[in-house]
């Protein structure tokens, strides 16, 4: 409305001041003059309120149109949970998020001042008509000549925007690679290797993207360039018509201003094409994101007490109230287990004799507490932190931190910066055993909770761990002695199956692999 409104005054103003010429300054009739002149005077005012008005209105729907998709990209990756890094690369996300949200808004541009330039040239085209058919026809047939002038370059810029595109989640994917593993790679001398790739992949992305620039500034020189040469050529036919005395002197003026406006709105449906263009290039990705499929289920009721986790693809028991231990030499392949017994992608994991994936996920994850590795640490108090999605309780807090041996990370109070870069890796382990904890949840699956610790440190969280999660189920994978010998019972995995189950020292005894194992954490010889 405001766009319309704004572009309407704009056609006006010209309109006027011939009337003003024409029927006050020609005949000399001051007050005739006097009264025009405050009609332009009057439409002028009005169209810098209405100017103000569209680009404050234009900016929030912009805005809200890239938020409401950041919004619904959000809300969809939170749907997909631990099966977002299995469907599509962190990369994709990252430039979906920021660069894809905002072209997309960009392109609602089209919406309001698209709409409203348009309507403003159907306005202008029946002024004109009235003032002269010829001029009007030219006014009308001038917008196909563009389309066809500019309309080639825009399906080149949307193919080769869509290649960019691709290349440039890939990239941003590779990014993200290099910077999580940014401290390994310098452990194992690798960061030239990988810093060169990333120059070689960067480089075809810049060329590719110069591609694009040049289509674009083709679209950019037509869209300044083809209105001037279109106002020329209908200013040259007015100019003849005022010289045959078909038109006024008023009239040849209103003309110019018509025309002279009329570069606005021509240069707008321009860009507008251009963002559109752009935006649905940056639409298809956001659509196929929002497409990907959550791991839905049936919704079968859950058992209505602690029950035993069973992963048959293992042979991998877990009872409730019991401290459970998977030892590997491969580490992988307890935590394979762990994902099916938490859920986290398909399984045929059942749940008191129920199937894992036949359950409302939602109940899984509020009683089945899967502890990763490497689980991102958020920025914020210590305390918050640890409480994760719950309400910080001091007593709570306290007893969490001290199963987890993290007394020394800090204060409550103690921030804690993002990815938990302002702590030590054993800090950082702790805290994140300490979250788990916390939660208090039915069944609580962690993976190598212990790895990054001191031998000291690692005997202390051993003997708190059971003595905190003493009523609830907990299964660990580990390879940590410490940690084996406080379990109930330790399941010895060979090739990601049971090879043999009972208690460390009865493994000690009778599993000779087990044996040696053992023995490896410490860097000693069984034989």
């Amino acid at each position: 409305m405001f766009g319309s409104l704004w572009f309407a005054s704009l056609a006006l103003t010209p309109y006027l001041l011939s009337q003003a010429i024409d029927r006050g300054l020609g005949p000399r009739r001051p007050v005739a003059l006097l009264a025009w002149t405050a009609a332009v005077l009057l439409i002028g005012l009005s169209s810098a309120g209405l100017g103000i008005m569209r680009h404050r209105s234009m900016t929030k729907l912009r805005l809200a149109a890239a938020l409401r998709t950041a919004d619904a990209v959000l809300r969809h990756a939170i749907r997909l949970g631990a099966a977002l890094p299995r469907r599509v690369t962190s990369g994709e996300v990252v430039t979906i998020g920021i660069a894809d949200v905002w072209t997309i808004g960009r392109a609602m541009n089209v919406v309001g001042v698209g709409v409203a330039s348009v309507l403003a040239y159907a306005v202008v085209a029946v002024l004109l008509f009235r003032t002269s058919p010829l001029l009007a026809v030219v006014v009308l047939a001038g917008v196909p000549v563009l389309a066809l002038a500019v309309g080639p370059l825009l399906v080149r810029v949307q193919a080769a925007g869509a290649r960019y595109r691709r290349r440039q989640g890939a990239l941003a994917a590779q990014l993200v690679d290099v910077l999580t593993g940014l401290r390994i790679l310098n452990g194992l001398g690798g960061k030239e290797g990988h810093l060169a790739r990333y120059r070689s992949s960067s480089a075809g992305l810049r060329d590719l993207g110069y591609r694009v620039g040049r289509a674009s500034s083709w679209v950019g020189a037509l869209g300044e360039g083809l209105p001037g040469v279109f106002l020329a050529v209908v200013i040259w036919l007015a100019a003849r018509q005022a010289a045959a005395g078909e038109l006024t002197t008023g009239e040849l003026i209103a003309v110019y201003g018509y025309t002279a406006m009329l570069v606005i709105p021509v240069n707008v449906m321009i860009f507008c094409g251009f963002d559109v263009t752009r935006g649905l290039v940056a639409a298809r990705h956001v659509v196929a994101f929002l497409r990907l499929p959550p791991d839905e289920v049936a919704g079968r009721p859950a058992p209505d007490r602690p029950a035993v986790l069973h992963d048959p693809v293992s042979g991998v028991s877990a009872e409730p109230g019991r401290l459970t231990a998977l030892a590997s030499a491969r580490p992988a392949d307890a935590a394979a287990v762990l994902e099916r017994l938490g859920r986290y992608g398909p399984t045929d994991a059942t749940w008191g004799g129920v199937r894992l994936d036949s359950i409302a996920r939602d109940e899984v994850r509020s009683r089945i507490l899967v502890a990763e590795h490497e689980a991102d640490l958020f920025a914020d108090p210590l305390r918050d932190v640890v409480a994760g999605r719950d309400t910080p309780e001091q007593e709570r807090f306290r007893a969490a931190i001290e199963a987890a041996a993290a007394r020394d990370v800090g204060e409550p109070d103690h921030p804690v910066e993002w990815g938990g870069r302002n702590l030590s890796g054993g800090q950082r382990q702790r805290v994140r055993l300490a979250r788990a904890l916390y939660q208090q949840a039915e069944m609580l699956l962690a993976a190598e909770p212990t790895s990054a610790v001191d031998a000291h440190t690692e005997a202390a969280i051993a003997g708190r761990l059971r003595a905190a999660r003493a009523a609830r189920g907990t299964v660990v994978a580990t390879t940590s002695p410490a940690l084996l010998d406080r379990a109930d019972v330790v399941h010895y995995l060979v090739d990601g199956r049971v090879a043999a189950t009972g208690s460390h020292r009865d493994l000690l005894r009778t599993a000779p692999g087990y044996v040696r194992l053992v023995a490896r954490v410490f860097g000693e010889d069984p034989a």
